[in-house]
Protein backbone atom coordinates (compact mmCIF):
# COMPACT_ATOMS: atom_id res chain seq x y z
CA UNK A 1 0.00 0.00 0.00
CA UNK A 2 1.52 3.15 -1.12
CA UNK A 3 0.30 6.99 0.10
CA UNK A 4 -0.63 7.91 -3.17
CA UNK A 5 -3.21 5.48 -3.31
CA UNK A 6 -4.78 6.46 -0.52
CA UNK A 7 -4.46 10.46 -1.60
CA UNK A 8 -6.34 9.55 -5.22
CA UNK A 9 -8.85 7.61 -3.00
CA UNK A 10 -9.21 10.75 -0.96
CA UNK A 11 -9.32 13.25 -4.42
CA UNK A 12 -12.03 11.34 -5.79
CA UNK A 13 -14.33 10.89 -2.71
CA UNK A 14 -13.38 14.73 -2.32
CA UNK A 15 -14.32 15.64 -5.84
CA UNK A 16 -16.97 13.45 -6.97
CA UNK A 17 -15.22 12.30 -10.24
CA UNK A 18 -12.61 10.32 -11.50
CA UNK A 19 -12.05 13.25 -14.26
CA UNK A 20 -12.34 15.93 -11.63
CA UNK A 21 -9.74 14.21 -9.32
CA UNK A 22 -7.56 13.38 -12.48
CA UNK A 23 -7.22 16.91 -13.12
CA UNK A 24 -6.24 17.87 -9.74
CA UNK A 25 -3.74 15.75 -9.40
CA UNK A 26 -2.16 15.83 -13.39
CA UNK A 27 -2.47 12.25 -13.81
CA UNK A 28 -4.30 10.69 -16.33
CA UNK A 29 -7.74 9.02 -16.03
CA UNK A 30 -6.59 5.48 -16.51
CA UNK A 31 -3.89 6.19 -14.40
CA UNK A 32 -5.56 6.99 -11.34
CA UNK A 33 -8.45 4.48 -12.20
CA UNK A 34 -5.93 1.56 -12.07
CA UNK A 35 -4.04 3.01 -8.88
CA UNK A 36 -7.57 2.98 -7.03
CA UNK A 37 -8.46 -0.73 -8.53
CA UNK A 38 -4.36 -1.69 -7.03
CA UNK A 39 -5.53 -0.88 -3.71
CA UNK A 40 -9.26 -2.29 -3.75
CA UNK A 41 -7.44 -5.40 -4.93
CA UNK A 42 -4.75 -5.20 -2.41
CA UNK A 43 -7.34 -4.47 0.86
CA UNK A 44 -9.90 -7.25 -0.83
CA UNK A 45 -12.42 -4.61 -0.93
CA UNK A 46 -14.54 -2.26 -3.22
CA UNK A 47 -13.74 1.18 -2.57
CA UNK A 48 -15.81 3.16 -5.06
CA UNK A 49 -19.24 2.84 -6.91
CA UNK A 50 -18.12 3.96 -10.00
CA UNK A 51 -21.30 5.53 -12.63
CA UNK A 52 -21.76 6.79 -15.52
CA UNK A 53 -22.47 9.96 -13.64
CA UNK A 54 -19.63 9.46 -11.41
CA UNK A 55 -17.40 8.05 -8.41
CA UNK A 56 -19.14 7.80 -4.95
CA UNK A 57 -17.49 6.23 -1.98
CA UNK A 58 -18.94 2.43 -1.14
CA UNK A 59 -20.45 1.42 1.84
CA UNK A 60 -17.31 -0.41 2.51
CA UNK A 61 -15.33 2.46 1.51
CA UNK A 62 -17.33 5.02 4.12
CA UNK A 63 -16.40 2.71 6.70
CA UNK A 64 -13.19 2.63 5.81
CA UNK A 65 -12.67 6.41 4.91
CA UNK A 66 -12.13 7.89 8.61
CA UNK A 67 -8.71 5.89 8.64
CA UNK A 68 -7.53 6.98 5.25
CA UNK A 69 -8.11 10.23 6.49
CA UNK A 70 -6.08 9.53 9.71
CA UNK A 71 -3.27 8.58 7.69
CA UNK A 72 -3.31 11.38 4.93
CA UNK A 73 -3.22 13.88 7.87
CA UNK A 74 -0.62 12.02 9.29
CA UNK A 75 1.60 11.81 6.89
CA UNK A 76 0.79 15.99 6.29
CA UNK A 77 2.19 16.30 10.12
CA UNK A 78 4.93 14.32 9.21
CA UNK A 79 5.86 16.34 6.31
CA UNK A 80 5.33 19.93 7.97
CA UNK A 81 7.70 18.25 10.81
CA UNK A 82 10.27 17.11 8.31
CA UNK A 83 10.51 20.58 6.54
CA UNK A 84 10.89 22.47 10.27
CA UNK A 85 13.88 20.32 10.87
CA UNK A 86 15.28 20.69 7.54
CA UNK A 87 14.66 24.28 7.46
CA UNK A 88 15.66 24.98 11.02
CA UNK A 89 18.92 22.96 10.47
CA UNK A 90 19.97 25.50 7.87
CA UNK A 91 19.00 28.77 9.60
CA UNK A 92 17.32 29.62 13.01
CA UNK A 93 16.14 32.99 14.06
CA UNK A 94 15.83 34.35 17.86
CA UNK A 95 14.44 37.66 18.71
CA UNK A 96 16.01 40.01 21.17
CA UNK A 97 15.09 42.90 23.06
CA UNK A 98 18.90 43.33 23.47
CA UNK A 99 18.93 42.16 26.73
CA UNK A 100 21.78 40.07 28.20
CA UNK A 101 24.10 40.05 24.84
CA UNK A 102 27.41 39.68 26.96
CA UNK A 103 26.69 36.99 29.66
CA UNK A 104 24.02 34.71 27.78
CA UNK A 105 23.36 35.12 24.12
CA UNK A 106 26.89 36.13 23.00
CA UNK A 107 28.42 33.06 24.57
CA UNK A 108 25.47 30.72 23.54
CA UNK A 109 25.89 31.56 20.23
CA UNK A 110 29.86 31.03 19.93
CA UNK A 111 28.93 27.10 21.61
CA UNK A 112 26.26 26.54 19.26
CA UNK A 113 28.52 27.57 16.17
CA UNK A 114 31.00 25.04 17.81
CA UNK A 115 28.52 22.32 17.84
CA UNK A 116 26.90 22.80 14.66
CA UNK A 117 28.45 24.69 12.52
CA UNK A 118 26.62 24.83 9.30
CA UNK A 119 23.25 26.45 10.99
CA UNK A 120 23.49 29.63 10.68
CA UNK A 121 21.66 31.84 13.56
CA UNK A 122 19.89 34.96 12.58
CA UNK A 123 19.27 37.56 15.47
CA UNK A 124 16.51 40.00 15.33
CA UNK A 125 16.34 42.93 17.27
CA UNK A 126 13.20 44.33 17.89
CA UNK A 127 10.55 44.72 20.50
CA UNK A 128 8.76 42.81 22.16
CA UNK A 129 5.21 42.52 20.76
CA UNK A 130 7.16 42.16 17.87
CA UNK A 131 8.78 38.88 19.04
CA UNK A 132 6.02 37.28 20.47
CA UNK A 133 3.71 37.97 16.96
CA UNK A 134 6.57 36.72 15.08
CA UNK A 135 6.92 33.38 17.65
CA UNK A 136 3.23 32.63 17.17
CA UNK A 137 3.30 33.24 13.23
CA UNK A 138 6.62 30.63 12.85
CA UNK A 139 9.23 34.15 12.13
CA UNK A 140 11.19 33.00 15.01
CA UNK A 141 12.29 30.08 16.58
CA UNK A 142 13.12 31.53 19.93
CA UNK A 143 12.78 35.12 21.28
CA UNK A 144 14.51 36.62 24.78
CA UNK A 145 12.41 39.18 26.40
CA UNK A 146 12.25 40.88 29.68
CA UNK A 147 9.90 40.89 32.03
CA UNK A 148 8.82 42.35 34.92
CA UNK A 149 7.06 40.71 38.60
CA UNK A 150 3.34 40.60 37.77
CA UNK A 151 3.22 40.51 34.09
CA UNK A 152 1.20 38.05 32.74
CA UNK A 153 2.56 35.36 30.45
CA UNK A 154 1.44 34.75 26.77
CA UNK A 155 -0.49 31.35 26.96
CA UNK A 156 0.15 30.03 23.53
CA UNK A 157 3.73 30.29 24.32
CA UNK A 158 6.06 28.23 26.29
CA UNK A 159 8.01 30.02 28.37
CA UNK A 160 11.12 29.67 30.66
CA UNK A 161 12.47 31.85 33.01
CA UNK A 162 16.95 32.30 32.37
CA UNK A 163 17.37 34.65 35.51
CA UNK A 164 16.70 37.91 37.36
CA UNK A 165 18.18 40.68 37.60
CA UNK A 166 18.24 44.53 38.71
CA UNK A 167 17.31 47.74 36.95
CA UNK A 168 20.25 50.45 37.67
CA UNK A 169 21.13 53.58 36.30
CA UNK A 170 23.64 53.08 34.00
CA UNK A 171 26.00 56.41 33.55
CA UNK A 172 29.26 57.30 32.28
CA UNK A 173 32.05 56.48 34.80
CA UNK A 174 33.37 60.71 35.23
CA UNK A 175 29.66 61.67 36.05
CA UNK A 176 29.33 62.54 39.39
CA UNK A 177 26.15 60.49 39.97
CA UNK A 178 29.32 57.55 39.75
CA UNK A 179 30.40 58.76 42.63
CA UNK A 180 27.03 57.51 44.32
CA UNK A 181 27.13 53.81 45.91
CA UNK A 182 23.25 54.01 44.87
CA UNK A 183 20.75 56.45 43.17
CA UNK A 184 17.45 57.75 44.31
CA UNK A 185 14.91 58.09 41.30
CA UNK A 186 14.58 61.51 42.41
CA UNK A 187 18.27 62.49 41.44
CA UNK A 188 17.40 61.55 38.15
CA UNK A 189 15.10 64.16 36.96
CA UNK A 190 17.33 66.84 36.43
CA UNK A 191 19.78 64.70 34.62
CA UNK A 192 19.71 64.73 30.25
CA UNK A 193 17.71 61.25 29.93
CA UNK A 194 17.85 58.37 27.26
CA UNK A 195 14.48 56.72 27.95
CA UNK A 196 13.78 52.98 25.57
CA UNK A 197 10.62 53.77 23.50
CA UNK A 198 7.44 52.49 24.01
CA UNK A 199 7.16 48.70 23.45
CA UNK A 200 10.41 48.17 25.72
CA UNK A 201 9.87 46.77 28.90
CA UNK A 202 12.25 49.09 30.23
CA UNK A 203 10.30 51.88 28.94
CA UNK A 204 6.78 50.97 30.74
CA UNK A 205 9.68 50.59 34.12
CA UNK A 206 10.77 54.00 33.81
CA UNK A 207 6.99 55.69 34.32
CA UNK A 208 6.53 53.46 36.81
CA UNK A 209 9.66 54.35 38.65
CA UNK A 210 8.98 58.24 38.10
CA UNK A 211 5.38 57.49 38.76
CA UNK A 212 3.99 61.25 38.18
CA UNK A 213 7.39 63.46 37.96
CA UNK A 214 9.14 63.60 35.17
CA UNK A 215 12.88 63.49 33.87
CA UNK A 216 14.54 65.55 31.85
CA UNK A 217 13.75 63.46 28.67
CA UNK A 218 16.09 64.53 26.12
CA UNK A 219 16.68 61.49 23.82
CA UNK A 220 14.35 58.11 23.49
CA UNK A 221 16.01 54.82 21.45
CA UNK A 222 15.52 51.18 20.51
CA UNK A 223 16.88 48.92 22.69
CA UNK A 224 19.94 48.75 25.34
CA UNK A 225 22.79 48.36 23.04
CA UNK A 226 22.15 52.06 21.45
CA UNK A 227 21.17 53.57 24.78
CA UNK A 228 24.65 52.51 26.48
CA UNK A 229 26.29 53.80 23.47
CA UNK A 230 24.37 57.32 23.53
CA UNK A 231 25.51 57.25 27.83
CA UNK A 232 29.35 56.82 26.62
CA UNK A 233 28.82 59.65 23.96
CA UNK A 234 28.12 61.79 27.15
CA UNK A 235 24.39 62.24 25.77
CA UNK A 236 22.79 61.34 28.90
CA UNK A 237 21.76 58.48 31.35
CA UNK A 238 19.76 55.48 31.32
CA UNK A 239 17.70 52.65 33.33
CA UNK A 240 18.80 49.44 32.05
CA UNK A 241 18.75 45.67 34.03
CA UNK A 242 21.93 45.50 35.59
CA UNK A 243 22.81 42.03 33.01
CA UNK A 244 22.37 44.23 30.16
CA UNK A 245 25.93 46.55 31.68
CA UNK A 246 27.66 44.01 33.47
CA UNK A 247 30.57 42.97 31.28
CA UNK A 248 29.47 44.83 28.24
CA UNK A 249 32.46 45.65 26.29
CA UNK A 250 31.77 49.58 26.57
CA UNK A 251 31.87 48.90 30.79
CA UNK A 252 35.10 46.94 30.46
CA UNK A 253 37.34 49.79 28.82
CA UNK A 254 35.54 52.21 31.35
CA UNK A 255 33.26 54.28 29.53
CA UNK A 256 30.04 53.45 31.43
CA UNK A 257 28.98 52.05 34.61
CA UNK A 258 25.65 51.56 36.62
CA UNK A 259 24.79 52.26 39.91
CA UNK A 260 21.48 50.70 41.71
CA UNK A 261 18.55 52.27 42.65
CA UNK A 262 17.03 52.85 45.68
CA UNK A 263 13.70 51.33 45.14
CA UNK A 264 12.25 48.32 46.12
CA UNK A 265 10.35 46.97 42.60
CA UNK A 266 13.47 46.92 40.38
CA UNK A 267 13.54 43.38 39.77
CA UNK A 268 13.63 42.37 35.99
CA UNK A 269 13.12 38.98 34.66
CA UNK A 270 14.80 37.64 31.14
CA UNK A 271 12.49 34.64 30.24
CA UNK A 272 12.98 32.97 26.64
CA UNK A 273 10.04 31.73 24.62
CA UNK A 274 9.11 29.96 21.61
CA UNK A 275 5.48 28.48 20.03
CA UNK A 276 3.72 25.66 21.98
CA UNK A 277 4.76 23.01 19.61
CA UNK A 278 4.85 19.10 19.97
CA UNK A 279 7.54 18.82 16.95
CA UNK A 280 10.80 21.17 17.50
CA UNK A 281 13.48 21.01 15.34
CA UNK A 282 16.16 19.55 17.14
CA UNK A 283 18.68 22.60 16.10
CA UNK A 284 16.49 25.16 17.59
CA UNK A 285 16.25 22.46 20.75
CA UNK A 286 19.98 22.33 20.80
CA UNK A 287 20.37 25.97 20.93
CA UNK A 288 17.80 26.28 23.53
CA UNK A 289 19.30 24.06 25.61
CA UNK A 290 22.51 25.73 26.00
CA UNK A 291 20.70 28.87 26.30
CA UNK A 292 19.11 27.35 29.41
CA UNK A 293 22.70 25.99 30.93
CA UNK A 294 24.60 29.06 29.80
CA UNK A 295 21.80 31.18 31.93
CA UNK A 296 22.36 28.48 35.40
CA UNK A 297 25.86 28.83 34.93
CA UNK A 298 25.52 32.87 34.84
CA UNK A 299 23.37 32.63 38.14
CA UNK A 300 25.93 30.46 39.61
CA UNK A 301 28.64 32.72 39.02
CA UNK A 302 25.88 35.65 40.45
CA UNK A 303 25.84 33.52 43.31
CA UNK A 304 29.16 32.65 43.82
CA UNK A 305 30.55 36.61 43.34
Amino acid sequence: MRIEQLECLAAVVRLGSMRAASDALHMSQPALSETIRNLERELGLTLLDRRRTGATISATGGELLPFVTDVLESVDRLRAAADDQHRSSRMIRIGTVNAATVPLLAPALIEFRAAQPNTQVEVVNTQQADIHRLLLDGGLDLGLVNLMDGDDVAPDLETAELFRGRAVLCCRTDSPLARHASIRPAQLLSEPFIAMRSGYLMHRYVHRLFRDANPALSYSTDGAEMGKLMVAQGLGVTVLPDYSIAGDPLERAGLITYRPLETDDATVILVIQRRRTRHLPAAVRRLQNILLTQAAQYRAERQAG
